[in-house]
């Protein structure tokens, strides 16, 4: 029996803008947090969001055209095999392999020094965590 494995996963994300109070994030983000769970780092673009908690990512992947279209991802940080952290003149790459055999790839743009060493602290936490 044959089969085709399903790749959807395989896709680029960019974000711009770092949201510093949590407080600003839509309700329908923090649903996704488990009790206990804190949120680190938290982006957003124009449609799109990224929450970064002590065990997991999730992604909100919304449809630009379709207004109630969402897609929901959460990646924890034990399903990441492989990584890297790439530092590019005002943006960072964050690349990930997850057990799964899908890619992810969140690019950050628009990013100064401090900016990069938050997300530099915030991978070194998920590679411990996955470790772990």
């Amino acid at each position: 029996m044959a089969y085709m494995k399903f790749k959807e996963l395989t896709k680029y994300f960019d974000f711009k803008i770092e949201i510093v109070n949590i407080e600003d994030l839509p309700d329908y983000t923090k649903e996704y947090v488990d009790e206990g769970e804190k949120i680190i780092l938290a982006y957003k673009n124009s449609k799109d969001y990224v929450l970064f908690t002590n065990k997991k990512l999730i992604l909100f992947d919304r449809d630009a055209l379709a207004i109630y279209y969402k897609k929901v991802h959460m990646v924890p940080y034990k399903s990441i095999s492989s990584s890297a952290i790439n530092f590019v003149p005002g943006k960072v790459e964050l690349l990930f392999s997850l057990d799964s055999g899908y890619q992810l790839h969140i690019n950050f743009v628009g990013m100064d020094h401090a900016k990069k060493e938050n997300l530099k602290k915030l991978y070194k936490l998920m590679m411990k965590v996955s470790t772990q």
